[in-house]
């Protein structure tokens, strides 16, 4: 019985994989194919590497899409962290219906928020597309960010703030020095979620933004005509980019981690 369900976990385990990512596999290896067609391999070559870098428009979308990215998730993890600690140190009762507030835009259908956008920038006159996309961004980017940074905070001790403050601290220079650093991981996988969030998002950058356009709405204007080769290129390196990064954060914080762990053990065996 145990062998039949060690077995089942894996069958389903490796189904589901192969059912995420045959997709994603099959792009990388046709963004190598020297034709244009998908259906016949004519042998590897980077020739499609080489267009991408000379098409002067995806080149422009993708400087959109990544500057809008970085700083969107650069403001929005630096208010998401703020308003999660405000959340945080709020009585319970209170705490919690701001908590079920911040959570509506996450629930909220991503075609209603864009539609909203669309409204609030015609009826304040905001006419720029690029800081139509990127105050949309933003706005949509933070309460991912104060969900991540949320669970730190409930695993680390007022205690230490509490200290800092009576060894001579101001409050700020406690919340920089200990509060922060604390909750570092939390912050760091905030930003990793605003970043990938930013370079996913099409329905609300499609509403919110006007004479711009972005990956996701330059994709969506060409599919009608058909993919082009560039675009297996592109995702291929975009989806390479995020997992490095992804490996790279999860790495860093297993160290942390095991760093942490045998600092307590040491502090454990002193005592």
């Amino acid at each position: 019985m145990k062998k039949f369900r060690s077995f089942f976990r894996g069958t389903y385990l490796g189904l589901m994989l192969i059912f995420l990512y045959a997709p994603i596999l099959v792009l990388m290896v046709f963004s190598f194919n020297g034709s244009k067609s998908m259906g016949r391999w004519t042998g590897f070559s980077f020739r499609w590497y080489e267009a991408l870098f000379h098409d002067t428009t995806i080149m422009d979308a993708l400087m959109v899409t990544l500057s809008v990215a970085v700083i969107s998730a650069l403001v929005a993890t630096i208010i998401g962290t703020f308003a999660a600690i405000g959340i945080h140190s709020m009585k319970k009762n209170p705490r919690g219906v701001v908590e079920n507030i911040s959570r509506l835009p996450m629930v909220n259908p991503d075609l209603v928020t864009g539609i909203s956008f669309m409204m609030l920038f015609a009826a304040l006159g905001i006419k720029g597309g690029y800081t139509r996309m990127l105050i949309a961004h933003i706005t949509f980017n933070i309460p991912y960010v104060i969900f991540s940074v949320m669970p730190k905070l409930r695993q680390s001790s007022n205690l230490l703030y509490e200290a800092a403050l009576d060894l001579g601290c101001t409050p700020m220079t406690a919340l920089r020095k200990v509060v922060i650093p604390d909750i570092m991981p939390g912050i760091i996988s905030g930003f990793v979620l605003a970043f990938t969030l930013s370079l996913d998002d099409f329905v609300v950058s499609w509403f919110a933004t006007d004479g711009i356009q972005n990956l996701s709405i330059y994709i969506y204007g060409i599919a009608r005509r058909g993919i082009s080769p560039k675009i297996n290129a592109l995702c291929t390196l975009m989806f390479i980019a995020v997992v490095t990064l992804l490996a790279f954060v999860n790495i860093r914080s297993i160290k942390e981690e095991r760093e942490q762990e045998q600092a307590q053990k040491r502090l454990s065996h002193r005592a």
